[in-house]
């Protein structure tokens, strides 16, 4: 009973330093609950082995998703964007101010695209700067039940290189393409911090809007199917996905399945 009662207090700790904003604290709060699993499972039985064991539990669930549904999983090779309705407030309740917030730095509106497929569905609202000459994308990704919005900016260089910067916080699930540079900045909770962060980035490695490709926005749906097609194709050489049965889609390989889990747990050490 005394064992059951220390693992208890700390479990109950743990999540209490999981309840604060500071991250350190939420570090802590995290590394508890390994403690508290590592407890579970050494204190009945006295075994460091058992102990270590259980707390291989934690790093071994993905393979439950990796194994059930993403190994099933089919997607299209050819995404094709097509205008969708913008959406609702029970779908992305903070879209609006997402809206204005992009606006609000001068970036003008272009369209609402998306694709669905099986299941899965990706929205884009697309907006374009004239004068700098980035574009910018509020995008909603929805699987089954879970969504997850993000923003995104995008420079694109007159030598063929594209540089992105998005406050997505989850890795990405396939390589990108040799000529995309995606920089992650899952701490810019609002666009003008994106935006920050993109230009001096942009400025950092000594760009000038005159170096930066004039786009067109209608052209602009069309630039993202190519990047995304081009970023397909790359995986499919690297062999992290593979061709289907079912003709026009592909599946992840098992090489790919082990990339998955290395990016899943990389996001589970960073989260925590």
């Amino acid at each position: 009973m005394t064992e059951l009662f220390i693992i208890l207090g700390v479990v109950v700790f743990s999540f209490g330093l999981r309840s604060f904003s500071n991250r350190l604290l939420r570090k802590l709060g995290a590394i508890g609950i390994l403690a508290a699993t590592f407890l579970a499972f050494y204190l009945p039985t006295g075994s460091i082995v058992a102990g270590v064991g259980g707390l291989l539990i934690w790093f071994l669930l993905p393979w439950v998703e990796l194994l059930t549904r993403i190994r099933q999983l089919r997607l299209p090779v050819d995404k094709t964007l097509e205008r969708q309705p913008p959406p609702g407030a029970s779908r992305f309740p903070a879209f609006s101010e997402m809206t204005d917030e992009v606006e609000g730095e001068g970036f003008e509106y272009v369209s609402d695209s998306g694709w669905d497929w099986d299941g899965m569905s990706q929205f884009y609202r697309i907006f374009y700067h004239p004068e700098t000459r980035e574009q910018a994308a509020i995008c909603l990704t929805e699987q089954e039940g879970v969504a997850w919005g993000c923003l995104t900016l995008t420079s694109r260089v007159e030598d063929g290189r594209t540089f992105r910067t998005t406050n997505i916080p989850f890795s990405s699930p396939m390589k990108s393409a040799p000529d995309v540079t995606l920089r992650q900045a899952p701490d810019a909770e609002f666009f003008p911090d994106l935006l920050k962060k993109h230009r001096e980035w942009m400025d950092g490695m000594g760009f000038q809007t005159t170096d930066l490709v004039i786009e067109t926005p209608d052209e602009l749906p069309g630039l993202i199917e190519k990047e995304t097609g081009r970023q397909i194709k790359h995986n499919l050489e690297k062999g992290l996905i593979r061709l289907a049965d079912t003709a026009g889609t592909f599946r992840y390989s098992w090489r790919g399945l082990f990339y998955l889990y290395f990016q899943l747990v990389k996001d589970m050490v960073r989260m925590c």
